[in-house]
Parts: C-alpha cells; sequence; structure tokens
C-alpha cells in the first residue's frame, strides 16, 4: 500500500511525543492517542511509583482486557440475534 493514503500524525503520549501513521483519519488517530494517554494516566494515578515500561505495559493489559471484554459480548450478541433469526 502506498503512503499517499497514510495520515502521519504526531500526538502527545504520557509526556513523549510520537508519530504514528496509519490510514485511519487524523482525528481517529488522535482520539486512540488521547485514550491510551488518559489510561495512563489513570493507572499511574493509582500506581505512582512504576516505571513508564511497567505503565505502558499494564495500559496495554487493561485495553486488551476491555478489547476481549467487548469481543466475547459481541459475540454472546451475535448468538442472540441467530437464535432470534432461526
Amino acid at each position: 500500500m502506498s503512503d499517499e493514503k497514510k495520515n502521519r500524525i504526531t500526538v502527545d503520549i504520557y509526556g513523549q511525543q510520537y508519530t504514528i501513521v496509519g490510514e485511519e483519519s487524523s482525528g481517529h488517530i488522535r482520539l486512540v492517542a488521547s485514550m491510551v494517554d488518559d489510561k495512563m494516566r489513570e493507572i499511574n494515578s493509582k500506581n505512582p511509583y512504576l516505571d513508564t515500561g511497567k505503565l505502558a505495559v499494564l495500559t496495554a493489559v487493561n485495553a486488551m482486557n476491555d478489547y476481549i471484554k467487548i469481543k466475547d459480548e459481541i459475540n454472546q450478541l451475535e448468538l442472540e440475534l441467530k437464535k432470534v433469526k432461526d
């Protein structure tokens, strides 16, 4: 895929600048970065002595946990919808 369709956006996450390259809109990329920053700050407020690496891993674990819960919920809803259709 060519770089012409990709957006390159610089965002701030937990005080660090990152350049994110993706096909999503710049608004979407900024939203994702903002949500990561918010989650890192939330976890840091409860665990202020974590180093940045551990904080980043806990943030990723929390994000994947949320993802799996939502994915399971979608699967359950799809099963219920299939039952209703049948």
